[in-house]
């Protein structure tokens, strides 16, 4: 059952492809904002994954970001998601990426359950 609190974190170390050089968004060997997001949505989806029927999964229709450190090379970033608030199909996170102690990151991220058949026959 999908209940406000679960958590889930998600893990990336800072390598050559996920840049800000390697994927278009900078011109430096940093963590890319781009990888940031990604990193976060994992953890939103990762937290409530096992608790939605095997038929369907989610997927993110809002996120709002702020990227507010530099990570280089090597670093280890972890993003925790939270599920803040569950209305029906809608799911509401707050997540928060460190780098250790440092927070290199924070979001609002929405994510809605959707049944995988009907989702990609509306493609």
């Amino acid at each position: 059952m999908l209940t406000e609190g679960l958590t889930h974190t998600s893990s990336v170390i800072v390598n050559n492809d996920n840049t800000a050089q390697a994927l278009g968004s900078g011109d430096m060997p940093v963590f890319a904002t781009p990888a940031l997001v990604a990193l976060m949505e994992n953890a939103a989806m990762q937290a409530v994954a096992s608790l939605i029927p095997e038929d369907s999964t989610t997927v993110g229709g809002f996120i709002e970001t702020s990227h507010l450190a530099p990570s280089s090379l090597g670093a280890t970033i972890q993003a925790t998601a939270t599920l803040t608030e569950v209305k029906g199909r809608k799911l509401t996170f707050t997540i928060e990426a460190k780098e250790g102690e440092k927070t290199v990151g924070k979001a609002t991220h929405i994510r809605f359950i959707v049944e995988r058949k009907k989702f990609l026959e509306s493609l």
